[in-house]
């Protein structure tokens, strides 16, 4: 596996919000984390990223225990997380946002390819490349954050709500993306409240509530299985 989670628990102070968290994802597979908001998705990212500190358990990457490395160190490995709300640099331009995602790159000679190529996958952000990206839309922006994540050559991309207040149409652009990337042998965790959205684009999936791990599974198995259909899917 690429990314192994045993065990794994972590507190806000004295609650307890990540309960013995274990999940894993494979190389060139999307995992879907499905839940209700404030169910431990995000926080569950943030812990693997080091962005927030686990109580118990081991995050694993490529066969590396990750437990000791600042955030900085987990992004050389390959950790790269497009964060909930786009958080792009409102008062730069596209580029200069993409480049902020390559900012740590050693290999400052390929940064054009992959220019080249995040411009192939969002060809309005290759038009508005001098545009600040503050002045854009709401997914216009998701798309410079998901851009910005992949000029940092992630191993494994975490993608946070990546469907959050889009336009059903600006959806399924986000979502052709996202299946390109797959397509492409990238690995993908995506953490998700629109349950349909994220089961359309995995491979597997695992439901967390309460900050634990209550059903995992294919996401066709999921997709059928009916506690997820009247909670999650609506039917």
């Amino acid at each position: 596996m690429l990314l192994e989670l045993n065990g794994l628990s972590a507190h806000f102070g004295k609650k307890q919000v990540l309960h013995q968290m274990s999940l894993s994802v494979g190389e060139g597979e999307v995992v879907a984390l499905i839940g209700p908001n404030a169910a431990g998705k995000s926080t569950t990212m943030r812990c693997v990223l080091g962005l927030k500190a686990t109580s118990a358990g081991s995050i694993v990457f490529h066969g590396r225990c990750m437990d000791a490395l600042g955030t900085p160190k987990r992004v050389r490995e390959g950790l790269v997380l497009v964060p909930e709300g786009r958080q792009v640099f409102t008062e730069f331009s596209v580029l200069d946002n993409l480049l902020m995602g390559a900012y740590h790159r050693p290999d400052r000679g390929r940064i054009d390819d992959d220019l080249a190529k995040v411009f192939g996958l969002f060809p309005r952000l290759a038009e508005r490349r001098s545009q600040k990206a503050g002045s854009m839309s709401g997914g216009e922006q998701q798309m410079v954050a998901i851009a910005r994540g992949l000029m940092s050559r992630p191993r494994l991309l975490f993608m946070d709500e990546p469907s959050l207040g889009l336009a059903p149409i600006v959806m399924e652009e986000i979502a052709s993306a996202i299946r390109h990337l797959a397509a492409g042998g990238l690995s993908i965790l995506l953490a998700e409240q629109n349950a349909s959205f994220a089961l359309r684009m995995a491979d597997r999936a695992y439901v967390i509530e309460s900050g634990s791990v209550v059903l995992s599974g294919t996401a066709q198995e999921l997709s059928d299985e009916p506690r997820v259909r009247q909670n999650y899917l609506g039917y």
